[in-house]
C-alpha cells in the first residue's frame, strides 16, 4: 500500500497526465520561468483536472515565491477604463506592492470560461495572492481562492457578514449623508439611482439612502428609486424613468459620479437646472464630479487608500502573519460642490 494520504492526488499523478517529468511540474508550480508556454498549459490543466493543490509548508520551506500579486477584476476593459474608482484602486495597491517589492498583475474576469481559466492559474500557483474587486454577490472566485489555498482581500463583500476579509467604506453612511444634505437643503422629493442590486455596496447605499429618508421624517417612495448598473449609461436611463414616474422631483443621490453624470445629461435634455430645479449628490468624489457642470457634490471614498490596505492586508497573509483586523470599514465624507 502507498503511504501517501487517500484521495489526495499527488506530483507524480499531475505530470503522468500533463505528459511531463515531475521535475517540470515542480518548476511550473514554483513558478520558473524556465518553462515553455504550453509546458505550463498543459500542467496547470492537470492540476485543474486532478484537483491537485500543491503543499504550501513544503513550497514556504524550499523559499520558493513569485513575488507576483493578482488584482482580479470581473469587469469589462469598457468599464474598467471608463471609471476612475478602478483606476484609483490600481494605483493604490499598486504603489503599496510596489514599496513591497511585488509585482502586481491585473486580471479580467468576465465569464465562467475565464474565471475556470483563471483558476487554473492559481491552482499552479503562479502568484502569491489575490485581491479581488468589484465582486458580485453571486461570484463563487473568493471562496474558490481561498479553497485553493491562496491568499485573498477583497474590495468591498458580497454581504453583510462576508467571511472573506475585505477592505470596504461606509457605504450605508454614504446614502445617508447625502440624504441628510439634501434634506437640508430644502429638498423633499429626494430620488436614487443604485448600483445593481446584487451588489452589496449598492444595496448598502441604497439601506443609507432609505435611513436618510426616515431620520428626516420622509415617507419612503419606490417610485423614487430606480435601479442602474454603475455606468454613464445606465444612469442617464435610471434618471428619465424617474422623470417619467415623479417629474416633480427636487433632488437625486446617484450612487455613483459616474451614473451622476448620466442623471445630469437626462436632466439637461429634460429641460431641468441643476441645482435649481433638481439637487444632485453622488459617491466617490472622483475627477468626474469635478469636471462637471456643474460640479457635482459628491461623498468621497479613500479609494487609493482601500487599494493600499488591501495589499497590505494581504502581504500580511502572504507573509503567514495575518493581521488582526481582517474586515476594515473605511469612513466617507461629503464634499460639497454647486450641484446641490
Amino acid at each position: 500500500m502507498s503511504g501517501r494520504r487517500s484521495g489526495r492526488p499527488t506530483l507524480e499523478q499531475v505530470a503522468a497526465r500533463a505528459g511531463v517529468g515531475r521535475g517540470t511540474v515542480s518548476r511550473v508550480i514554483n513558478g520558473s520561468p524556465r518553462v515553455s508556454e504550453r509546458t505550463r498549459t498543459a500542467v496547470a490543466r492537470a492540476v485543474a483536472e486532478l484537483g491537485y493543490v500543491p503543499d504550501q509548508a513544503a513550497r514556504a520551506l524550499a523559499g520558493s515565491r513569485t513575488d507576483a500579486i493578482a488584482l482580479v477584476i470581473p469587469e469589462a476593459e469598457a468599464r474598467l477604463f471608463a471609471e476612475p474608482y478602478f483606476l484609483d484602486l490600481i494605483r493604490g495597491a499598486g504603489a503599496a506592492l510596489a514599496e513591497a517589492d511585488r509585482q502586481l498583475l491585473l486580471t479580467l474576469v468576465r465569464s465562467g470560461r475565464e474565471r475556470q481559466r483563471f483558476e487554473r492559474y492559481l491552482a499552479a500557483q503562479c502568484v502569491d495572492g489575490v485581491l479581488l474587486a468589484s465582486v458580485h454577490g453571486d461570484d463563487p472566485l473568493p471562496d474558490r481562492v481561498r479553497a485553493l489555498g491562496v491568499p485573498v482581500v477583497m474590495n468591498g463583500r458580497r454581504t453583510e457578514a462576508e467571511s472573506v476579509p475585505y477592505v470596504d467604506s461606509d457605504n450605508v453612511g454614504a446614502g445617508r449623508t447625502a440624504v441628510a444634505h439634501l434634506v437640508g437643503r430644502g429638498r423633499s422629493r429626494i430620488a436614487t439611482v443604485t448600483g445593481p442590486l446584487d451588489m452589496y455596496v449598492a444595496r448598502a447605499r441604497l439601506g443609507g439612502y432609505r435611513a436618510g429618508l426616515a431620520e428626516a421624517g420622509l415617507a419612503p417612495d419606490e417610485a423614487l428609486v430606480a435601479v442602474g448598473d454603475f455606468t454613464e449609461e445606465g444612469g442617464r436611463r435610471a434618471m428619465r424613468l424617474l422623470l417619467d414616474r415623479r417629474p416633480d422631483l427636487d433632488a437625486v443621490f446617484a450612487a455613483s459620479d459616474v451614473m451622476a453624470a448620466g442623471a445630469r445629461a437626462a436632466l439637461r435634455e429634460a429641460g431641468r437646472r441643476v441645482p435649481e430645479d433638481v439637487a444632485l449628490v453622488g459617491v466617490d468624489d472622483s475627477p468626474v464630479a469635478r469636471l462637471m457642470d456643474p460640479p457635482l457634490t459628491s461623498v468621497r471614498q479613500p479609494i487609493e487608500e482601500m487599494g493600499r490596505t488591501m495589499a497590505r492586508m494581504l502581504l500580511q497573509d502572504v507573509a503567514g502573519a495575518p493581521g488582526e483586523h481582517r474586515r476594515q470599514v473605511l469612513p466617507t465624507e461629503l464634499v460639497v460642490r454647486e450641484s446641490g
